[in-house]
This record gives structure tokens, C-alpha cells and sequence, in this order.
């Protein structure tokens, strides 16, 4: 029977967090460099355990003022520190609270750059590596995040977008581009149910990508995060296809 992980970015200040908990299994949680706090985190993971869903950091540059999703250069052993830093912070709040920290997911232009520059994603995988080998990797799905962190042998999972679109190299549309974002439940429940089931993606103009989905993400920041998870976990299950976490 086929399967599939629900993850949600959360921690970030959208109000929807509590609402959506219910119907993932995996959210990634903001380790106070793009946003969040240590106080977030803690609540955050709280609710994780009060629904079982699981838990991964989502690591990203230390850019507050534009949310993450501006590239900054760093050499690369100091963004390997800055990532383990986040993710070992995290790590600390599960621990306290009797919680199992399983896996790492970049944000914004950080994934982002992972997925197309492999000298990036490797220090992405090495930061990981470094802090705990066991640690699932989350990336976009066909890229170097995700080829770069099994040569450094990671496990991983390849991630699938529900709510964005996609560019015929399998890329996501830039967020500035017309049309980057789907806003519709139905359309966004339609393709993530295409690619977990055939592995697939019609772009509507006669291309086809392939996009291996271990994971969809649902982002919590969008205009109606909690119809869009919940018409996506409905088709699934509708679809016989089980939702569960990744390290299960």
C-alpha cells in the first residue's frame, strides 16, 4: 500500500499552527534564525507530541528581516556552524520535553540553493551528518540536496509541493513569478495526489516531470493552510494511500 508524509513548516508567527498540527505527521519547526524563538520551539514541539506528530528543524540563514528566503554567502564552515547550531538547539528543547528530534528540512533560499549547487547541499548534509548520522534529510525532490546527502550517507526523504508549481526542470516556480503559488484546495489536493501515485507532474503545456514524493509539504503561511491540508488528506485516503511519518 502506498504511503506518504504530510510536513508543515511551523514557528514562523502564522496563526494556523495549532489548527493544522492535527492533520500532519511531520512538521518542521523554525530554530529562531529566519524566525522563531526558543520559546516557540518549546511550544511547538509541545503540540507536536500532543497530536504524535513528528518532529524536524527547519534550519535556515540568519536573515529575520527578509524571512529566510534571501541568499547570503557564507564560507563554508561557517554555514556548517550555523546550521548544526540551529539544529542542536532544537535538538536540546526536544530532549527536555521527552521528544525525538528526527529529522532536518533547510528554509527558503537555503533549500533552495541546496537543491541546485551541490558544494551547498554537501555542507547542508555535513552539518546533519555531524550532529546526528540517524537525522532524515528532507529535500527537493530530483536534486542535489537529495543525491549530495545520500553520498554522505543520510537517509532522506524527497519532498513534494502540494501548493506550489513547478518549472519544467523540476524546479519551483520562483514566488515571484505569476501563478507560483496554488491557492485552490482542490487543484493543490489533484497534484499531490498525481505525484504520490505516479510519480508524476503534468505541467499542462505537454511536459511531464517526474517528482518522487516521500513527503508533501503544506505551508502554513499560505492563504487557507487548513482546507488545503485537509482536501489533500482526504483525496489521499479516498486513494487507499496512508499517511504517516517518516520514521516510522
Amino acid at each position: 500500500m502506498l504511503s506518504v508524509d504530510l510536513n508543515c513548516d511551523m514557528g514562523e508567527g502564522c496563526p494556523f499552527d495549532t489548527g493544522l498540527m492535527r492533520y500532519i505527521s511531520s512538521v518542521n519547526i523554525a530554530c529562531g534564525a529566519h524566525a522563531g524563538d526558543r520559546e516557540t520551539m518549546r511550544r511547538i514541539v509541545e503540540l507536536a507530541n500532543e497530536y504524535y506528530v513528528s518532529i524536524g528543524a527547519h534550519p535556515g540563514y540568519p536573515d529575520p528581516e527578509n524571512f529566510g528566503r534571501k541568499e547570503i554567502s557564507f564560507p563554508d564552515d561557517e554555514l556548517e556552524l550555523i546550521i548544526s547550531k540551529q539544529i542542536l538547539e532544537l535538538r536540546e528543547i526536544c530532549d527536555s520535553a521527552g521528544a525525538e528530534l528526527a529529522h532536518v528540512k533547510p528554509h527558503g533560499a537555503l533549500y533552495n540553493r541546496s537543491a541546485r549547487e551541490p558544494a551547498t547541499a554537501r555542507v547542508v548534509a555535513r552539518a546533519v551528518r555531524n550532529v546526528d548520522p540517524e537525522l532524515i534529510l528532507l529535500g527537493l525532490s530530483g536534486s542535489y540536496s537529495i543525491s549530495e546527502a545520500e553520498n554522505a550517507g543520510l537517509r532522506t526523504a524527497s519532498e513534494a509541493f502540494a501548493d506550489r508549481t513547478y518549472c519544467p526542470d523540476g524546479s519551483l516556480m520562483p514566488r515571484n513569478e505569476p501563478n507560483a503559488l496554488i491557492t485552490d484546495p482542490g487543484i493543490a489536493a489533484d497534484q499531490a495526489l498525481a505525484m504520490v501515485a505516479n510519480g508524476q507532474l503534468d505541467l499542462g503545456n505537454g511536459t511531464k516531470i517526474t517528482v518522487r514524493a516521500d513527503t508533501i509539504c503544506i505551508h502554513g503561511d499560505g492563504q487557507n493552510p487548513i482546507e488545503m491540508v485537509q482536501a489533500i488528506r482526504e483525496l489521499m485516503l479516498i486513494n487507499n494511500i496512508t499517511i504517516r511519518p517518516l520514521n516510522v
